[in-house]
């Protein structure tokens, strides 16, 4: 096991405790007065990089570069194409990734940083739209972009002012902004989400009933008139425990559990599944969230639930092993 360096005496745990909220309120009260800042500008640029045909290249040197890569990462995941592209590659053949049909976000606190100088100039030359963001508005990136998107004077949250804190969180923010709002013009929903995040403990979140339902020859199914002797048959044959129940028409009337079967011991081989079945059986949607069928059978203590169509006739059957198999929690 590990063993953690404990703080010397009261007053350097206080002090390491203070540093630590000091930095995270300096950072607070930057987001706070950046967010009041916002003005058309943040609206011109949401509305070019929604429009882009080709993708969004994220470009900065340095801290700006981590930042500009992860901002072309949530991008990505939220259905706005986009790659990060770092501009001493670019220097070196990776212009050619950025194409006319592109929009380039180029970030830089200082907005002077050399290394961005041939990124700039390629946009100019071929009149490909390009935002800056940058806490200087006279700077050389912001003067040669199209639009210019000025970070807040805010003091670092270092103490001696210089390393890029308060700046990286603003500049971070301010692509999760972008994102976010490009996500809602777009109308973008869960089923999308998941088209983006298929692996992992996300994916599985958002995996639909339908895509772990049992179909088919699968399902235990058998008509309301059905002797109890054939149901027994049916219900040990498909070994989900269950058996459901349909009326004349193809509905879900009704289903038959175990626990169906001890209560009507008495007679049991005497009576139709109609005679034994619970009535109106809870069900799920093929379109509903595994997760959310999963809530349902542990909430009623019950292991599977029939997925019917709107005219509730039963298309699918989903079982909790199935949910928990596929990492479903």
């Amino acid at each position: 096991m590990t063993r953690l360096a404990p703080a010397d005496d009261i007053n350097t745990r206080t002090s390491i405790l203070a540093t630590g909220a000091r930095v995270m309120r300096t950072e607070g009260e930057a987001l706070l007065l950046f967010a009041a800042s916002l003005d058309e500008r943040f609206v011109q640029a949401v509305e070019t990089m929604y429009a882009v045909k080709g993708r969004i290249i994220m470009s900065g040197m340095g801290k700006s570069g981590h930042i500009a890569a992860k901002i072309a990462a949530t991008l990505a995941s939220t259905g706005t194409p986009a790659q990060f592209v770092h501009p001493a590659e670019a220097s070196h053949g990776d212009l050619g990734m950025i194409t006319r049909d592109d929009v380039v976000v180029m970030l830089s606190n200082s907005g002077e940083t050399s290394e961005l100088s041939d990124i700039i100039a390629h946009t100019r030359r071929f009149a490909i739209p390009l935002i800056g963001v940058a806490s200087r508005p006279d700077s050389t990136l912001l003067k040669a972009a199209d639009i210019a998107l000025v970070l807040p004077a805010a003091p670092e949250a270092c103490a001696i002012g210089m390393a890029p804190t308060t700046s990286t969180t603003m500049t971070l923010a301010l692509g999760d902004a972008l994102a976010v709002a490009i996500m809602e013009k777009r109308g973008f929903q869960p089923s999308d989400f998941k088209t983006y995040h298929p692996g992992g403990k996300l994916g599985a979140q958002l995996l639909s009933v339908s895509a772990l339902m049992h179909t088919g020859d699968a399902l235990p199914l058998i008509a309301e008139d059905t002797p109890m002797g054939e149901a027994l048959l049916v219900m040990t044959a498909k070994s989900f425990g269950v058996v459901g129940i349909v009326d004349a028409h193809g509905k879900l009337s009704g289903i038959i559990t175990d626990g169906d079967l001890r209560r009507n011991m008495d007679g049991l081989m005497s009576h139709t599944a109609a005679q034994v079945m619970h009535k109106g059986p809870l069900s799920v949607r093929p379109d509903a969230l595994a997760a959310e069928a999963l809530g349902v059978m542990n909430d009623k203590k019950i292991t599977c639930l029939f997925v019917v169509d709107d005219d509730r006739a039963p298309v699918g059957l989903i079982h909790i092993h199935d949910c928990l198999r596929a990492g479903v929690a």
